[in-house]
């Protein structure tokens, strides 16, 4: 990957909805030249998928909680992974080091919703204990963009 490629994924990330002739005039490539990295870069998997950005508010999601979990000794690790990878309020769950298993972003509509997130992992027998933070704004939030980047700094 050059710095051309990485031109493109970050233009890509601020709009994947942008023309290949706007993004070839922005880095000084033709479109099918454009095209053609965007095709390598997807099929070398650096590029995993295009997709749309939904305003949360817009779609009644107005909670944004993290949710740190340590999971209970007997744990099907396994099953919680799938349970955590299924549940449409649980947008990120990533397994950390330190005193907790994994560390969870869930978007729900109002805080009473959280509740029943936990009620369900401790009744599947997952939960052993976790601490629970809610985000009371996001200045900076999104997908993976370099600041700068896609503007052409």
């Amino acid at each position: 990957m050059d710095d051309l490629d990485r031109k493109i994924i970050d233009l890509l990330s601020a709009d994947a909805r942008r023309s290949l002739a706007d993004i070839g005039g922005t880095v000084g490539l033709s479109p099918s030249s454009v095209n053609e990295r965007i095709r390598r870069l997807t099929a070398a998997g650096a590029i995993r998928r295009f997709t749309v950005e939904l305003d949360p508010a817009a779609m009644g999601l107005d909670t944004l909680v993290f949710v740190w979990i340590a999971l209970r000794e007997d744990a099907d690790e396994a099953a919680f992974r799938r349970y955590a990878e299924a549940e449409p309020a649980i947008l990120e769950c990533h397994h950390v080091t330190g005193g907790w298993s994994y560390l969870m972003k869930i978007r729900v509509g109002e805080t009473a919703s959280i509740e029943g997130v936990l009620a369900n992992l401790k009744g599947r027998k997952f939960l052993g204990r976790s601490e629970t933070v809610i985000a009371l704004s996001s200045p900076v939030a999104g997908a993976y963009v370099q600041k700068g980047e896609a503007e052409g700094g």
